[in-house]
């Protein structure tokens, strides 16, 4: 089966690129997903249903990483949707784009094009935003839809008060001109439902006659004639397949998976490739290195609230069964919550225009992602380190394109990241104790301890794990960069006709979720892959007419 262009991966990234680069009738695209094509489950379409996913391991690899020394010696979990849209069906929605400094420390490495000012357009064109409008910060129109929640709980604005009381000011957007404040989440939904990148992307281009989408298909490896990506190796339920690529072969596998299948194509560290027999076709250091995740750490209240909060009772259940019905007939209530319903962002180092902390405020008892269930109600504060310094790897348990990969984020290896994130601790325990939510407290599930700074930091390395954004493992930079794995086209080095597309080409993390900007990455990549191939058309015209001039 030949194609113009293969896309190894149907998460956020692959998905964007499957239809825009369908849009042209004159090629041909396919699209590969390990996962399945269940993106219509109601687990998917209803906002709350992803809370299912840690419990019932519902479209989700359940990754987990090695064991931390940050942690004290446990393993994190690393969850990572499996099915069509990857993690955008499986996360909390929560769209935030990061701060301008972001993408302006991009280009500073030496990625050109990649500054604030290049990349806000493109967010804006992704963008329909029922909340703003179109504005000079926002998009109208695009197919991500963007809104406030449609029935947001109370305590989110009990919340907003208590922080406030402690100094952090009330924003109308954190997308907006200033990040530094506690606003309402803004979510990717579209009436009362999920808007996954398949609902915004995928699923309006599927009649399309020149897509091709394949499902519950393992991708092995890129082929490669000489040095030219010409095709992907995968593996279905019918055996080994191979499908060739005429254009361009593009990873889209995400920040685990995109390392994972170059090095098994023999691109990446020489040494560990040649520890599991692969034979390399180029050395690439970087691949799976640089490996950076926001580390959040849990602050859990209870709470005699029932009707504010989720939780296991006999009140709670009641009022979820009613919820399920409203959510049937209306598209609102408790189900179109994306539990997150309130974020902030502040610094704790005085340095305001680039926060270093993130707030989400949950409307439920979230105790080790869910997977630990406790009776009765509550409230959760995730306080999330923004740029952590410590750098991991992501490395090949063997050459099994089914078996998971060895992850190893190293979380709060480095000195400075534990301390920041416990100065943020600290201010969101304050924030938490604040008199606006005296009404609404009820005793912490673990509590805190303020008075003791050496208790306080195994507080911090006992109740601390991902915050599900991890990036970088295939990093962009430029020539000079010895660990960069593509250029600032997202083209793999020392190959030619192969790109990686997703959140592992960010160079460092942004100042907030991810989702939003790995849509953002695909959109980009989509209009150089395009604009490329139509200078490359040009080209050959403009030589066949010297040639007919000449001969």
């Amino acid at each position: 089966m030949n194609y113009d262009y293969l896309i190894a991966g149907g998460g956020s990234a692959g998905c964007v690129l499957a239809a825009r680069l369908s849009e042209d009738p004159d090629v041909s695209v396919c699209l590969v997903e390990a996962g399945s094509a269940s993106s219509e489950s109601v687990f998917i379409r209803a906002p709350l249903g992803f809370a299912a996913s840690p419990t019932l391991g519902l479209f989700n690899w359940n990754f987990s990483t090695v064991p931390q020394a940050g942690f004290n010696g446990r393993q994190g979990w690393q969850p990572r949707g499996k099915v069509l849209g990857g993690s955008s069906a499986i996360n909390a929605m929560v769209y935030t784009r990061g701060n301008p400094r972001d993408y302006d420390q991009w280009a500073a490495l030496g990625n050109p094009g990649w500054a604030w000012a290049d990349v806000l357009p493109v967010f804006k064109a992704a963008e329909n935003s029922e909340c703003f409008g179109a504005t000079e910060l926002h998009g109208s129109g695009g197919p991500l839809n963007v809104a406030w929640l449609p029935s947001p709980s109370p305590l989110g604005e009990a919340f907003m008060q208590a922080a406030e009381q402690q100094g952090l000011p009330r924003i109308a957007d954190y997308n907006g001109p200033r990040q530094h404040g506690v606003a309402p989440a803004q979510v990717t939904q579209k009436g009362g439902e999920r808007c996954s990148a398949v609902r915004a992307y995928l699923g309006p281009a599927m009649k399309r006659p020149n897509l091709t989408v394949i499902t519950d298909a393992a991708i092995d490896r890129v082929r490669f004639d000489g040095s030219r990506a010409v095709g992907l190796e995968i593996v279905t339920k019918q055996g080994r397949q191979s499908l060739d690529a005429h254009r361009e072969v593009i990873v889209s596998a995400g920040s685990f998976g995109s390392p994972a299948i170059l090095m098994r194509s023999g691109l990446g560290p020489a040494a560990q490739l040649r520890e599991h027999g692969i034979s390399v076709l180029h050395e690439l250091p970087g691949v799976g290195h640089n490996l950076q995740d926001h580390a959040t750490t849990v602050l859990i209240q209870r709470s005699p609230r029932t009707d504010l909060t989720l939780g296991f009772s006999l009140p709670g259940g009641a009022a979820l069964l009613g919820a399920m019905g409203q959510w049937r007939r209306e598209r609102t209530g408790w189900i179109t919550t994306n539990v997150a319903e309130v974020q902030g962002f502040l610094s704790t180092d005085g340095h305001d225009e680039w926060p270093d902390i993130q707030l989400a405020f949950c409307t439920g008892i979230i105790d080790d992602h869910t997977r630990k269930s406790h009776l009765g109600h509550g409230y959760t504060l995730h306080v999330t380190l923004m740029r952590p310094r410590s750098r991991g790897t992501v490395r090949l348990a063997g050459t099994d394109p089914k078996a998971a990969p060895l992850i190893d984020p190293a979380f709060l290896s480095d000195a400075d990241d534990l301390q920041r994130l416990l100065r943020g601790t600290r201010i969101g325990d304050a924030i938490l104790r604040s008199d606006a939510l005296a009404p609404y407290r009820g005793k912490m599930l673990y509590p805190f301890p303020r008075d003791d700074d050496r208790a306080a930091e195994t507080y911090v390395r006992d109740h601390t794990d991902t915050e599900y954004h991890p990036v970088g493992t295939c990093a962009m930079g430029p020539d000079a960069d010895a660990g960069a794995v593509v250029d600032a086209q997202l083209r793999v080095r020392g190959v030619q006709g192969l790109r990686v597309v997703d959140a592992s080409v960010m160079p460092r993390l942004v100042t907030g979720n991810t989702n939003a900007p790995t849509i953002m990455i695909a959109e980009k990549a989509a209009r150089m892959i395009r604009g490329g191939a139509a200078a490359a058309v040009a080209a050959a015209l403009t030589s066949e007419a010297v040639a007919a001039v000449a001969g």
